[in-house]
C-alpha cells in the first residue's frame, strides 16, 4: 500500500503516503490539499501515526494559519489569468539573461504549473520554474531566478549558498520570507 488516510484525533483526515525521497517522517500542510505525512520505506503507517502525535499542536497551529491565509486571499488564482506563452517567454529570457550577465551555466529550462515549488535546479543544471512566477513582483521573480542560478554552482542551502545569493539579491533571507508569505495565496 502506497498511501492511506487516517483520521487523527483533534486534526481530522491525514494522508500518509510512502515516499522514496523521505528519510524521516515529514509533515506538510496546505490549504488546498490538507495534511500529508511523507513516510520513508521501513516505517509502517501505524508507526508514522504514533510519531506525529507529539506534533499535533504544531499541526493544528499551521492548519489555522492556512485557513486564515485562505480567507485573507479570497481571490482564487487560476492559470487562465496567465498568458502562458508570454510568461514562458519572459521567464526563460530573463533567466538566460541573468545567467549570461553573471557567469552561470544553465542546461535546459522548463516552465510548468507546479504545486509545491517556485523553482528547482537539477544536478545537470536543468532549471524548472513555476509559471505562477509571472504574477510575482519583479524583486521576487529575480530572487527565485537567482536562487536557482546559484544552485547551478552550489547544490545545497549551506551558509556559502546564502552568502552567494546575498551577493546577487541583497538580503536573501528577507526575500525568502516574503516569498513564503505570498506562496500561501498562490499554491
Amino acid at each position: 500500500m502506497n498511501s492511506t488516510i487516517i483520521h487523527v484525533k483533534d486534526v481530522g483526515p491525514v494522508l500518509f503516503e510512502r515516499s522514496k525521497r523521505a528519510k524521516h517522517v515529514n509533515i506538510s500542510i496546505k490549504a488546498s490539499t490538507g495534511i500529508r505525512v511523507a513516510v520513508p520505506h521501513g516505517i509502517s503507517f501505524q508507526r508514522a501515526e504514533k510519531l506525529i502525535q507529539p506534533k499535533i499542536s504544531w499541526i493544528k497551529k499551521h492548519q489555522l494559519k492556512y485557513i486564515k491565509a485562505e480567507k485573507a486571499h479570497k481571490t482564487k488564482f487560476n492559470n487562465e489569468d496567465i498568458d502562458k506563452r508570454a510568461a514562458k517567454l519572459m521567464l526563460t529570457k530573463k533567466l538566460f539573461n541573468l545567467a549570461e550577465q553573471n557567469g552561470f551555466t544553465v542546461n535546459k529550462v522548463s516552465i510548468r504549473n507546479q504545486k509545491t515549488r517556485w523553482g528547482s535546479c537539477s544536478s545537470l543544471n536543468n532549471i524548472n520554474l513555476n509559471i505562477k512566477l509571472a504574477r510575482l513582483p519583479e524583486e521576487l521573480v529575480d530572487y527565485v531566478l537567482f536562487h536557482e542560478l546559484v544552485h547551478t554552482k552550489i547544490k545545497n542551502h549551506s551558509k556559502v549558498f546564502w552568502a552567494e545569493l546575498d551577493y546577487y539579491v541583497g538580503d536573501a533571507k528577507k526575500l525568502d520570507k516574503k516569498l513564503k508569505k505570498i506562496k500561501l495565496a498562490f499554491l
